[in-house]
């Protein structure tokens, strides 16, 4: 009978095969470890030289790492595992002999690593990360889809831009100017006065030649956007979905949190409703706290929102930042038209700004007067400005980033381990 490591638990005392790579392994005289792996997990094959024939022997001394193999034995518990199980070993069939396998159970550069970027998935850290990837993605179709909302794909190739095209990757489309998208979240708006609400999954990019730890020149973004809703119902929705994220990866990537030792206490304070700081208190507090390099009208960097999100220790709002360092989009303040109703998450633990929202202006008077301000194509908004021609509503909406919400839930360093193959400033390959 043929299974697969994750569903080996069923079969305790039954004989199987599976298929695997080795991972790694360790031998004595007369007892062999294999450490396999099949893409649903790791397991322990454990090969007794006085129960196997000795040609099973010696390919377990003998077979070289991510060799790929047929392993046929009976599952037994084993409460020092993991898993609680592990297979004893009566046959092997090799399917490939690897050699020279270049990532070795050593210590190696990131660089080293970047480039077998193809073989690294394969380590057990790596092979959490993206299974906790996976679980943020299927708990995210989850919540949209339990809480009414329509998935809607917008376009990768785009004739205009949300936030200006400065940081845009530029293209030819036939003889017209066009650009890799930022964001989806022009064409969700005119979705979601069709649908009510409504959500999108996918790639994003930005031209911008940024070294830190918390960029991607690829990313993936999941967008939501919502009919009469105002600012306060959109912090409702964001602070609700992140809980649920958070919450799914808790209960179902317990093994994977475990294998990258990640905290968990800090994972299990995340519920909503999440801490709120408007920019102008922010301001004061990042003074008081000594960062006398900041002015009312900047922008945060990376440790000023670390400031911020260490004092609540919690994913933490913070709303209402000035007009001039916003798109133009977003709807006036009513309480100081010098901001507008717009709100940041940062994550805790030094992992930045996770998603960024607003209320979006919805007079066509005052759209038409930002996109003049902000020096835009016109003729490339008529369609947006269409959605303020024909039945205008209160609307809101918001961005999340997929690679630092998975850094930060996983707890990795680098947003470029987030990504199966990232995209960052210089790299392209593999």
């Amino acid at each position: 009978m043929k299974t697969t490591i994750k569903d080996a638990k069923n079969h305790i005392g039954q004989e199987v095969t599976i298929g695997a790579w080795l991972h790694n392994k360790r031998s004595s005289g007369k007892i062999a470890f294999l450490q396999l792996r099949d893409g649903t997990g790791f397991m322990q094959g454990v090969v007794v030289k006085s129960e196997v024939d000795e040609e099973t022997f010696a390919t377990a001394k003998n077979i070289t790492q991510e060799s790929s193999l047929y392993v046929t034995g009976t599952i037994s518990e084993d409460n020092r595992s993991d898993l609680g199980y592990e297979m004893q070993v009566k046959s092997i069939e090799v399917i490939q002999e690897a050699h020279d396998y270049p990532i070795t159970p050593k210590n190696h550069g990131t660089e080293f690593l970047m480039d077998h970027r193809h073989l690294w998935l394969r380590s057990k850290k790596q092979h959490a990360v993206m299974k906790i990837r996976n679980e943020i993605i299927r708990a995210t179709y989850e919540f949209f889809h339990d809480t009414g909302f329509v998935k809607i794909d917008p376009p990768i190739l785009t004739a205009s831009a949300p936030e200006g095209t400065s940081e845009l990757f530029h293209t030819k489309y036939f003889d017209e100017d066009a650009f890799l998208s930022q964001s989806g979240q022009l064409y969700l708006e005119a979705a979601a006065m069709a649908y009510g609400k409504v959500f999108s999954f996918g790639p994003t990019f930005r031209a911008e030649k940024s070294k830190t730890r918390r960029h991607l020149i690829e990313f993936w973004m999941i967008e939501g956007e919502m009919a009469f809703y105002e600012h306060a119902d959109s912090l409702e929705v964001q602070e609700q979905y992140v809980t649920h994220v958070v919450q799914s990866v808790l209960k179902n990537c317990e093994l994977e949190l475990k294998t990258l030792d990640r905290d968990t206490s800090k994972l299990e304070k995340v519920q909503a409703p999440f801490p709120r700081i408007s920019y102008d208190d922010a301001i004061e507090y990042l003074k008081e706290q000594g960062f006398d390099d900041i002015e009312w009208g900047e922008d945060f960097g990376a440790p000023h929102e670390t400031a911020i999100a260490n004092h609540f220790d919690l994913p933490v709002f913070i709303t209402n930042y000035p007009t001039k360092i916003k798109p133009f989009y977003m709807q006036p303040n009513p309480e100081n038209e010098e901001t507008v109703l717009c709100a940041d998450l940062i994550a805790p633990e030094g992992y930045g700004e996770i998603i960024g929202g607003s209320e979006r202006i919805n007079d066509l008077d005052l759209l038409e007067q930002r996109i003049e301000e902000h020096q835009l194509d016109r003729e490339s908004y008529n369609y947006y400005l269409d959605l303020r021609r024909y039945g205008s509503v209160p609307h809101s909406g918001f961005g999340l980033g997929l690679e630092r919400t998975v850094a930060w839930i996983s707890g990795v360093e680098h947003v470029r381990e987030t990504a199966p193959f990232p995209r960052l400033l210089n790299r392209l390959y593999p």
